[in-house]
């Protein structure tokens, strides 16, 4: 049962990162797409492997994404500092 809604949490999290997009695009100035971003990011990484990997292969093709990440929230879904700015090295 857990393991099933481990899932649906991160499930969850998918489609709150895939809504952010088009709430971000349609409030321009006030941040609204982006909470709901991060919280589908802290669902979908804390809850799947297959989430975790999925963000981790985006971050080991695109370097630089990392740098818009905050500490705290590298810490919250990976467990691992933020690597050094141009740095593809995994632990």
């Amino acid at each position: 049962m857990g393991g099933a809604f481990r899932q649906v949490l991160a499930v969850l999290g998918l489609l709150l990162i895939i809504v952010a997009i088009p709430v971000g695009i349609a409030t321009p100035f006030i941040p609204v797409g982006l909470p709901i971003a991060i919280f589908g990011v802290i669902l979908l990484g804390r809850n799947a492997v297959w989430g975790r990997r999925l963000m981790e292969g985006i971050l080991a093709r695109h370097p630089s994404v990392e740098r818009f990440a905050p500490h705290w929230l590298m810490l919250l879904v990976f467990g691992r500092e933020k690597r050094p700015h141009g740095s593809t090295r995994t632990d």
